[in-house]
C-alpha cells in the first residue's frame, strides 16, 4: 500500500521515513493488528490540519536485566554498530531519532536504563511520562524472561493513571539460538507477552535482524497514538467553547462594585 506521501527535503535522514504502515512481528502477540493507519490519521496528515504535529515527541524507556542487550539494541538501531566491548549502563544513556512519518516530522527518544539493581533507585526517575515502555529479554536466557512481570510493574508504578502506555517484549541475541531451542522459547514469549498486555519481537544486534522494524513499529503506533489523541483533545477543547455548552449567567459577568472595602487601611 502506498500513501502517496512525500517526506520534506532536510527533514530527517532518508533511513528514518515511514509512509507504510509497519507490521507486526508476531501475530499471536500484538498489541493492534489493523493492517493500515487509522483513517482519522490519513485525514489529519493529508490535510495537514493544526495539531502540532511538527512537535510531537515520543519518550521510550528501555528496561530489563542487566546484560539481556538493552544498549546494544539502541546502538544497532541509532548508529548501526555493535560494540564487542560491552559495558553495562550506569544509570540511564539516552538517544534521540527523528522520523518523518506520513511526510510529517516525529521525535523518538530512547531511555537506556540500567539493569543493575543498585542503580534502579535512579533509574525508575526516568520511567515516568513513558509513551513506550520496551521490556528487553535476552533470548538465551529464559530467567531474563521471567523477570518481565517485575520490570512492567516497576515501569507502571512510575506511570499510575496512564492508560495508553504500548508495551514491547522484546527479545535479543536471536543469533545465539538455535532453531529449534527458538521454537520453545517464542512459545513461552508469546504467552508472557499476552500476559503483559505486550507484542512481542524478537531481534538480534549484532546481525541486525529486526531492529529497524521493531523501532518503526514502535515509533508508527506511538507517532497515531499521539496525533489521534491531541486531536480528540482539540475536539472536546473546541466543544467546551461553544456558546450552547457553556453558559455564564447575566449577574456573573457584572463589574465587581467599587464600594468594596477589602483593600482599604
Amino acid at each position: 500500500m502506498n500513501n502517496s506521501y512525500q517526506a520534506r527535503p532536510g527533514t530527517v535522514h532518508k533511513d528514518r521515513i515511514i509512509s507504510n504502515f509497519p507490521k507486526c512481528f508476531h501475530n499471536d502477540a500484538v498489541i493492534d493488528n489493523k493492517q493500515d493507519y487509522d483513517p482519522r490519521t490519513l485525514e489529519i496528515c493529508r490535510s495537514r490540519q493544526p495539531v502540532s504535529i511538527g512537535l510531537k515527541i515520543c519518550k521510550m524507556i528501555v528496561i530489563g536485566d542487566v546484560g539481556v542487550g538493552k544498549t546494544s539494541l539502541v546502538t544497532r538501531f541509532c548508529k548501526a554498530a555493535f560494540d564487542k566491548d560491552y559495558k553495562a549502563t550506569i544509570g540511564v544513556d539516552f538517544e534521540v531519532e527523528r522520523f518523518e512519518i506520513l511526510g510529517c516530522p516525529f521525535t523518538l527518544q530512547m531511555w537506556d536504563t540500567a539493569g543493575q539493581e543498585r542503580f534502579q533507585c535512579i533509574a525508575a526517575a526516568y520511567y515516568r511520562g513513558a509513551h513506550v515502555v520496551s521490556i528487553v529479554f535476552d533470548l538465551s536466557d529464559i530467567q531474563s524472561l521471567k523477570n518481565a512481570k517485575v520490570w512492567l510493574q516497576s515501569a507502571m508504578k512510575e506511570n499510575q493513571g496512564q492508560t495508553d502506555i504500548k508495551v514491547f517484549l522484546v527479545g535479543t541475541k536471536r543469533d545465539l539460538v538455535s532453531d529449534s531451542a527458538y521454537k520453545a522459547i517464542e512459545l513461552e514469549a508469546v504467552q508472557m507477552a499476552k500476559q503483559l498486555g505486550a507484542e512481542f519481537w524478537s531481534t538480534s544486534a549484532l546481525t541486525g535482524n529486526n531492529v529497524k522494524k521493531f523501532f518503526f513499529r514502535v515509533a508508527a503506533l506511538a507517532f497515531e497514538n499521539s496525533v489521534l489523541k491531541e486531536s480528540e483533545h482539540r475536539k472536546n477543547a473546541s466543544k467546551l467553547g461553544d456558546g450552547d455548552l457553556v453558559r455564564v449567567k447575566q449577574e456573573d459577568t457584572k463589574t465587581p462594585s467599587k464600594s468594596t472595602n477589602c483593600c482599604k487601611t
